[in-house]
């Protein structure tokens, strides 16, 4: 989500996007595929037997069979609904390959972008994976805005990268090339995300009263319904999902993608610091997938190839 990090990410001066280019985006028929990522009850699949990677997680959670994912379910196509109202994408089917690793099921939770490192630091959920982007703020528990610490920060585990592009309806982007053509202008951008701070720092920039008019909204759709509505000049969001509008809404009548893509940065999946071996563990099974292959049929299955990782890191956001 453009949300500060496909980016979803509060924006962090030195790293505000979220996916280096990631190619064009093979999605036709994407929302009619459930495959990896779709999520049930069945208890069966809370644990895999022979799992190679399962005397890595702590205790408690090898018990369970389960990791609780904090996730903005509404992010094609990093995760989303399909029709049949099963949470797939990018993060889901990489989190079950990883769950095949570690022996365990992860079940991806509901929640606003903006809420879900407050619901790690409830223990609500485990990990974070929702496009998020690694940035220094975050991992050291810095809020964005005020520049105060408000908590302990989390460690991320780097499993992608991505940037973050703006896109208007199609046959219409009114001379919209860069971020300073947006001066005049309104945008509609998902609340607390990376398209959301530039946003901020570029009206600041506008020269003559021509500032930015923002519009934020809970999720990206909601800004895409107001943006395709005429509600505004322009969306913004990380390539992928920018991307993936401008290929799947209206049969691919709705948006264009306008200029280029800006400052890349890695997505990380958000572990409490208070927890190291569940860290190293997901790092691990990472790892583990890109070594099998699993982690790159994924990623070609959603387009996202030019966006793919070597190895898994820790921190690796500036």
């Amino acid at each position: 989500m453009t949300a500060s990090s496909i980016c979803r990410r509060t924006a962090d001066k030195s790293a505000k996007s979220r996916i280096a280019a990631v190619g064009a985006i093979a999605v036709a028929g994407a929302l009619l595929l459930s495959g990896c990522g779709d999520q049930t009850n069945d208890k069966k699949s809370n644990a895999v037997v022979d799992a190679p990677l399962a005397d890595k997680l702590p205790k408690d959670i090898r018990a369970k069979g389960v990791i609780k994912v904090g996730s903005d379910i509404a992010y094609p196509p990093v995760e989303f609904k399909d029709k049949s109202g099963n949470t797939v994408g990018i993060d889901p089917d990489l989190g079950e390959a990883m769950g095949k690793q570690l022996g365990v099921r992860f079940e991806f939770e509901n929640g606003t972008f903006d809420t879900l490192l407050g619901g790690l630091r409830s223990k609500r959920y485990q990990i974070a994976m929702s496009a998020m982007t690694d940035t220094k703020n975050r991992q050291e528990g810095i809020d964005e805005e005020t520049g105060k610490k408000i908590g302990d920060g989390v460690d991320f585990v780097d499993y992608l990268t991505a940037g973050v592009s703006i896109y208007t309806k199609k046959g219409d982007d009114q001379g919209i090339k860069t971020w300073s053509d947006l001066c005049g202008k309104r945008i509609v951008v998902q609340r607390g995300t990376v398209s959301h701070d530039l946003a901020k720092t570029e009206s600041k920039k506008c020269k003559g009263g021509k500032k930015i008019s923002i519009e934020q909204y809970d999720n990206d759709q909601q800004a895409q319904t107001r943006l395709r509505s005429g509600g505004a000049d322009a969306g913004s969001s990380d390539f992928p999902v920018a991307a993936y509008a401008v290929k799947t809404s209206g049969g691919g009548k709705d948006f264009q993608l306008v200029g280029e893509q800006v400052e890349a940065a890695p997505y990380g999946i958000a572990v409490s610091k208070k927890n190291p071996e569940l860290r190293d563990a997901i790092k691990a099974a990472l790892d583990a997938i890109i070594a099998n292959g699993d982690y790159e049929k994924i990623i070609k299955k959603w387009g996202v190839e030019d966006g793919a990782v070597e190895e898994a890191k820790i921190n690796g956001g500036k």
